[in-house]
């Protein structure tokens, strides 16, 4: 599984040549218009959330770890507030989201129009180790980084979730959680999301790495998954050298009738499908 990840993400950087021999069904395009001109842009005349620094101690780590949390306009709010929590990939960490996705500014517009639900959402760094700053190019697709990516799923749903709740006025029960990510943290997203449904309602997965597990092996009950998703999203890009996992995912849920989104854009694995499927997916969100 190391050896294919490796692999898989060395060959994105050779997509757009990849991109030849990627064979399409009919079933898979967009499943909505792209985003309209400057969704992801800073918009001064509407209101602005804010991004501020959460820092909690991980006995995964044994160290002080910090996420980045985004708060909407207003907060705090009278209500409490259903709560995102959104993964980097392989070579991010806390701040790819918004430094380089601009999510800010995509939750921003989005809630500034009524497009979306008011929501906290909680991006922390996803790479389990002591030292989780994004490492060297030559140490990317270590064993031992790679395995930091594993080790977070405890770190998630023992420490980081409860301590949200305790900090922030959230709405602390399944039905009013998220989970997505891109790339190693759309594998992530799809992998903690999916096999802990008691935690998770609505899941996401960007440009999923091959850090995924198996579609049969998360959701082995359809019955189960009908129930208890009340979304489940998959995109990826025609120029995506990753595209053939997403698709894989998706034919087994459409084989066994377990609803979902399924969007193909016309990107590569880059920041235009990732900004692109934040602006849908958030606008689905909670409803």
């Amino acid at each position: 599984m190391k050896d294919l990840i490796r692999s898989a993400l060395l060959a994105v950087a050779a997509a757009p040549v990849l991109a030849c021999a990627v064979e399409l069904a009919p079933d898979d395009v967009r499943a909505f218009a792209a985003a309209p001109a400057g969704f992801s842009e800073v918009r001064p005349d509407i209101a602005h959330g804010r991004v501020e620094a959460f820092s909690y101690d991980s006995p995964v780590t044994g160290t002080r770890r910090t996420a980045n949390i985004y708060l909407p306009p207003g907060y705090p709010s009278p209500r409490k507030l259903p709560v995102l929590y959104l993964l980097h990939g392989i070579a991010g960490n806390q701040h790819e989201w918004t430094g380089y996705v601009h999510a800010q500014a995509i939750l921003d517009n989005l809630i500034a129009d009524g497009r979306a639900v008011p929501m906290i959402v909680v991006m922390p760094n996803g790479r389990a180790l002591p030292d989780d700053r994004p490492p060297p190019p030559d140490r990317t697709f270590t064993p031992e980084h790679v395995a930091g990516f594993a080790k977070f799923e405890r770190e998630l749903l023992d420490v980081l979730l409860p301590a949200i709740d305790a900090r922030y006025a959230t709405l602390g029960d399944r039905q009013h959680r998220a989970i997505a990510g891109l790339s190693m943290g759309g594998g992530q997203a799809l992998d903690f999301g999916l096999g802990h449904l008691d935690r998770f309602a609505w899941v996401g997965g960007f440009s999923s790495a091959p850090n995924t597990r198996p579609a049969s092996e998360l959701l082995p009950d359809a019955d189960l998954a009908r129930r208890r998703l009340a979304l489940l999203y998959l995109s990826c890009g025609i120029q995506d050298g990753l595209i053939r996992l997403s698709q894989d995912f998706h034919r087994y849920l459409k084989q066994h009738d377990i609803p979902h989104v399924w969007n193909v854009d016309e990107h590569g694995h880059d920041r235009e499908s990732w900004a692109d499927n934040l602006h849908h997916f958030a606008q689905r969100l909670f409803r």
